[in-house]
């Protein structure tokens, strides 16, 4: 299957954001770009544990409702929900309510703020696990894109280690590929460009 699609526009896109304008819109603008505010970093994570077993499209439509939910996913304020936090997410039909999974927002929350004062920020410990920019395309294999990788994997480790939980390395890798980590826009779409031109510009001057 090929790895592009013809968009309304006429330029090629990624194929997985042929589904939605809200994918579409997704991709073109925030998939792979660079990011390093602390918020956004600690919401995307938190949000890739949600997906687990749903489509990011599930997610994405239900965003807004997520972050009015866990307070624009300030860990600052995350960090001192309580029991009863957990239980009014659990009636909130505009988020997923999964016990396990709300719980572990709360858990890394407090995590976050461990990093915060041990690291400086997330974004540089994050940014650490960011390969080199490169000219080639997304790692594949026979069936397509990879979905998850040493890199992937390494960070996974680390973060359970320091007491994060819902970061498995599929998801992890997720992460990274939404926050510019890596930049796994097909070869051809008319993003990658863009995107690597972005990572590098901040690589070089972080």
């Amino acid at each position: 299957m090929s790895r592009l699609f013809t968009a309304p526009d006429g330029r090629p896109r990624c194929h997985w954001c042929a589904a939605t304008d809200n994918y579409l819109a997704y991709h073109d603008r925030e998939w792979g770009f660079p990011v390093t505010d602390d918020r956004r970093l600690f919401e995307k994570l938190s949000l890739e544990g949600f997906q687990s077993g749903l489509s990011w499209l599930t997610i994405l439509n239900k965003r807004e409702n997520f972050r009015a939910a866990f307070a624009g996913f300030d860990f600052h304020q995350v960090a001192r929900f309580t029991e009863d936090d957990v239980l009014r997410l659990l009636g909130d039909a505009g988020i997923v309510r999964h016990r396990g999974k709300i719980e572990a927002v709360i858990n890394n929350a407090q995590r976050a703020l461990e990093m915060v004062e041990a690291q400086g920020s997330l974004s540089a410990f994050f940014w650490r696990h960011a390969p080199a920019p490169a000219p080639a395309p997304a790692p594949v294999t026979g069936d397509g894109p990879v979905s998850e990788t040493a890199e992937s994997r390494a960070l996974s480790k680390e973060l359970k280690k320091l007491g994060w939980k819902f970061v498995g390395p599929t998801t992890v890798y997720s992460f990274m590929q939404a926050m510019g980590l890596v930049n796994d826009h097909a070869l051809g779409c008319v993003v990658r460009g863009e995107v690597e031109r972005a990572r590098g510009a901040f690589l070089l001057g972080a």
